[in-house]
């Protein structure tokens, strides 16, 4: 513990999740009322607002042309990036990109691109010459807890609503200010579910003052069919084998209900 304020926080909030209460009255096992708006961001091809309680992010998606990677000659590229500025929370400070901020586009990014969201093979254009890069920017604007779950939704959110640049093929060239009615081609609705631990007690979702005194986080990335395509572990404690088979099936019944914001 930092101070003796952290200490009684963590033995205020330990006391609840003993009870199977929250400080707002959730349940250990309870999202936050959730809200998704798309078509937010103007000059993005598509974006997405969510908001997780007090938790808001904001996701920008952009596409350009680029040079397919030698490995992968014939697919298009995608790309997470997230920024924590000192106007989501006084935590965060401008300068280069925190442990924070990596670790949560990593996350994100993974889940994406392992779950094969993305029909990566549909965005090249000529093999080892021209495809189409995707740019997912993941913005906070206010941070009360769990940005990892909150940005994925959005990412998905923003991807589902996303406009192509029109393009001509004779040219090579993108007219960015013409959307066209061609969607991103998607395979995938992956869902994270972020869950703490404080002083031997599980819980989902948590709050700003939940993970700054909790022990350890674990994200659990799930495609539609509940199979596993990401996971990260955070904190210095530890998790055990049975706890986390018991949270990969909570977070296989969370998601259904998560994923019903994509509609």
């Amino acid at each position: 513990m930092n101070s003796q304020e952290d200490t009684n926080l963590r033995n205020y909030l330990a006391k609840l999740l003993k009870k199977d209460i929250r400080e707002d009255n959730r349940k250990s096992f309870d999202y936050r009322d959730i809200k998704v708006e798309t078509g937010i961001l103007s000059q993005a091809n598509g974006s997405a607002r969510v908001r997780f309680g007090n938790t808001e992010v904001l996701v920008g998606v952009k596409l350009g042309l680029g040079q397919p990677y030698p490995d992968t000659p014939d697919k298009g590229m995608m790309m997470v990036n997230g920024e924590l500025s000192p106007m989501a929370s006084e935590d965060f400070e401008f300068g280069p990109p925190s442990p924070q901020s990596i670790e949560m586009s990593r996350v994100i990014d993974r889940a994406i691109r392992e779950s094969g969201t993305i029909d990566v093979a549909k965005l090249c254009i000529e093999p080892g010459e021209k495809a189409w890069m995707v740019f997912i920017d993941v913005y906070p604007m206010d941070d009360d807890g769990n940005l990892i779950d909150a940005g994925l939704i959005g990412a998905i959110a923003a991807l589902k609503t996303a406009k192509m640049p029109a393009y001509d093929a004779k040219t090579g060239l993108v007219d960015h200010r013409t959307l066209t009615n061609n969607k991103i081609p998607l395979a995938e609705e992956p869902i994270l579910c972020t869950f703490g631990k404080m002083d031997g007690e599980l819980f989902v979702d948590p709050t700003h003052r939940e993970e700054k005194v909790m022990d350890c986080r674990l994200s659990i990335g799930l495609n539609k069919k509940g199979n596993i395509c990401a996971m990260q572990k955070g904190g210095e404690g530890s998790f055990t084998k049975d706890e986390i088979l018991d949270l990969i099936k909570k977070a296989q019944g969370l998601s259904k209900d998560l994923r019903k914001h994509f509609k």
